[in-house]
């Protein structure tokens, strides 16, 4: 049954590293706007707390399949009526933006949580021992508010991989669209399917056993 698999193992790898490539620049990008949000959500003034929170909740109700298209085809039009002409955004660009659009909300949830579980009295110290508020934050809060955010980034960070399988209803030829081809192509979908699904748990483990080495190395220098 999994001889139809090995001859198409290079397309399967090949997707295997799109899923991997989509799912990093996604998470990445993701946690960098959330890095931004999330002290705006807890420090800025009210408009621009309502303005974090409702983009938050906003996309947070949405489903994750509706943001693809509406990114693909929404952003399709837009530029097609900026530009004059008709410009397609291909499937590679909609995924990254879609998926770090949807992960950037998640993630400014899980540091905005551990931000505020960073106690007041680490500012009072901080700024008695003549700390400038953007230093005591970089160099006191910032640290501690990672430290008590890891589990949730971790747990987005699966999230988002699973997610990039969204990817393949436009086109882009990631793991779950090659083992659909591969199945249609030789009538073999279990074969296909059960190899797309070892793949995704060997990446999920391996990803959760470094999450996993890492925290246990931080927490003890964060004591």
């Amino acid at each position: 049954m999994f001889e139809a698999v090995y001859q198409y193992r290079d397309q399967l790898l090949h997707g295997l590293g799109m899923t991997l490539a989509v799912a990093i620049a996604s998470f990445v990008i993701g946690f960098l706007i959330a890095a931004v949000l999330a002290p705006l959500a807890v420090y800025g003034g009210p408009f621009l707390r309502r303005a974090i929170m409702g983009y938050v909740a906003l996309i947070r109700g949405l489903p994750e399949l509706l943001v693809i298209f509406l990114i693909f085809y929404g952003g399709t039009v837009f530029m097609t009526k900026i530009a004059g002409r008709y410009i397609e955004v291909n499937a590679l660009t909609a995924g990254i933006a879609s998926l770090s659009i949807v992960a950037a909300a998640y993630l400014t949830e899980i540091l905005r949580g551990a931000l505020l579980s960073v106690a007041h009295g680490q500012w009072e110290g901080a700024l008695s021992l003549g700390f400038r508020r953007p230093r005591a934050f970089l160099m006191i809060i910032l640290p501690q508010m990672m430290l008590r955010a890891l589990p949730g980034l971790g747990n987005q960070w699966l999230v988002v991989l699973k997610e990039s399988a969204l990817v393949s209803v436009v086109g882009l030829e990631e793991l779950m669209r090659k083992s659909v081809v591969g199945a249609g192509a030789t009538h073999q979908p279990l074969a296909f399917y059960l190899t797309a699904a070892a793949l995704y748990i060997m990446v999920t483990g391996v990803s959760t056993l470094l999450l996993k080495a890492y925290e246990a190395r931080l927490i003890p220098h964060m004591r």
